[in-house]
């Protein structure tokens, strides 16, 4: 019974530091020329169409550790598409 009351307490107080971050990430539109600083990238997702030009997710890390997303556009001649 200790133990278990240890444990639930040990969890309990860790659980800040597990928790994800719920901040919600606000997007980005990309703009020519723009300056990425990506430490890791988290995502990227598309969103393939019948238009020739549509839009595409960045998720990534920068080097501070802060989560940014970022909207662009691709057709399908920029993923090898014909």
């Amino acid at each position: 019974m200790n133990k278990s009351f240890t444990f639930v307490m040990l969890m309990l107080a860790a659980s800040p530091v597990l928790a994800v971050d719920s901040q919600a990430v606000a997007d980005t539109q990309y703009q020519y020329g723009m300056h990425l600083d990506i430490a890791e990238v988290v995502s990227i997702t598309t969103t393939p169409s019948d238009d020739a030009v549509y839009p595409a997710t960045l998720e990534y890390i920068d080097p501070q550790g802060q989560t940014n997303r970022l909207v662009y556009s691709v057709t399908a001649i920029s993923w090898g598409g014909q």
